[in-house]
């Protein structure tokens, strides 16, 4: 029999090329179909071409709607910005903007000095500065006080985060010795003084674990006496990035699960003379490292050459800027991340009753149960915020229908059963979520 020639790459292209992705990428997506089909004779070569285009635009960057009640989902960004934020990043982004003029002289300007203003108003610091995430801020200080001497650090709070961040390696990075003092669950400021001539003390709070039981920890009064004693800077990276622990900016008392997450201006008037934490956890704003302290650290830090090599961009400071704005007019419920937090549990209960309602296809499959949200990122570990979850029976075709959906909606999965939680997605998306839970397949796009 004579060899079936395949089609033409650009007629198949003409059939598939909706405008969903640049034509380029369609082009090889064919040719890498016709390619498959020559070592596989019965490959539908358009059928293959669409599965590779289909992955790819799965690939690229998109809205998800978070219905896992992790308010802070690594995986999906962390902390959703307030429409301010969002208004003054594009603003920045679009057009032309003083990210480095001073508009008081027209002469050069500082970049972040405004955002950094804030900062200092808002935790009670000399000065303050700002990197690209708190991981660089980690660097930045050990590079520039740290290189090339000790730094002690009680083996408890030798982290590990997500993305494999392990303080040690980045340590070494920087050229600071690292001297491990303590154990894994006491740890004194007997241990901290034992080390010779230390660059400076740092303290790490765990952020993503407790340890429980049989434990202890220096306290940062502690602490701060004795790097007082040894006239070096006590450096705290707080990590998540709790501004105050009274909640000021939030109607009411603070919430229980946050009775262990340590305050930045806490912090400060405990003796750190540094305090390192997020932009984009506890504090609800776009990724950003930032510190805080001492104006003679701080300007020491800010002429390092690593600091250039670590800014943010002007959207990102303008986006930072507006989410502190929104902090120093108390106007916390216009942060997503401490909206969804204070949520009533009678509100989530009512959404989740409708939800169900609204799914009969269902049957018995689906109830609504108690449960808990979790804050996520690393932020109060073990904390549990209390929720209504939507619990459907599910095999597995349920959670892939979901994820396929446009937009993509994720769930928990726990004991053969989809997990929903309305605390994280918008009241507006909850008839989309109800769509393709009773309407199958046909709701999904394939």
């Amino acid at each position: 029999m004579p060899e079936t020639r395949p089609p033409s790459v650009d007629a198949v292209v003409r059939r598939m090329d909706d405008g969903s992705l640049p034509r380029p990428l369609i082009v090889e997506a064919v040719r890498r179909a016709i390619n498959t089909s020559r070592t596989d004779p019965s490959t539908d070569i358009e059928a293959e071409a669409r599965r590779r285009v289909w992955a790819w635009s799965r690939r690229r960057q998109q809205r998800v709607i978070n219905a896992t009640g992790v308010i802070l989902h690594t995986n999906l960004g962390r902390a959703p910005w307030s429409p301010a934020a969002v208004r003054a990043a594009a603003e920045a982004a679009a057009r032309y903007g003083n990210v480095e003029l001073n508009l008081a002289t027209g002469d050069r300007g500082s970049r972040n000095a405004f955002t950094e203003s804030l900062l200092s108003r808002l935790t009670g610091a000399e000065a303050a500065l700002v990197v690209n995430n708190n991981a660089a801020a980690v660097f930045l200080v050990l590079v520039a006080l740290a290189a090339g001497r000790p730094v002690p650090v009680s083996r408890g709070e030798l982290v590990e985060i997500g993305g494999s961040y392990r303080l040690p390696d980045l340590m070494a990075a920087t050229g600071a010795i690292l001297e491990e003092v303590g154990t894994t669950n006491r740890t004194r400021v007997a241990d901290y003084a034992a080390v010779v001539d230390p660059a400076l003390i740092l303290k790490v709070h765990p952020s993503n674990y407790r340890i429980v039981g049989f434990s202890e920890e220096a306290s940062l009064i502690e602490l701060a006496e004795l790097a007082a004693e040894r006239e070096v800077p006590l450096v705290f990276d707080a990590g998540s990035g709790l501004l105050d622990e009274r909640v000021p900016w939030m109607d009411g008392p603070p919430p229980n699960w946050l009775q262990d997450e340590p305050g930045i201006r806490q912090a400060l008037e405990s003796g750190a003379d540094l305090v390192l934490f997020s932009g984009d956890k506890l504090l609800g704003g776009p990724q950003a490292g930032i510190i805080v302290g001492k104006a003679v650290i701080v300007d020491r830090l800010r002429r390092h050459p690593a600091t250039r090599a670590l800014r943010v961009d002007g959207s990102t400071s303008a986006a930072l800027a507006a989410t502190l704005e929104a902090y120093l007019c108390r106007d916390g419920v216009s942060i997503p991340l401490w909206r969804m937090a204070s949520l009533p549990l009678p509100d989530i209960e009512q959404r989740a009753d409708r939800l169900r309602a609204l799914s009969t296809p269902l049957g018995s499959r689906i109830s609504v149960v108690d449960g808990a949200s979790a804050l996520g990122a690393g932020s109060a570990p073990g904390a549990e915020i209390p929720t209504r979850l939507v619990k459907i029976e599910d095999d597995g075709s349920l959670f892939a229908r979901l994820l396929a959906a446009d937009p993509p909606i994720l769930v928990r999965r726990a004991g053969g059963a989809v997990i929903i939680d309305l605390r994280t997605v918008d009241p507006d998306d909850d008839a989309t979520i109800a769509a393709v839970l009773g309407a199958g397949t046909s709701a999904s796009r394939r």
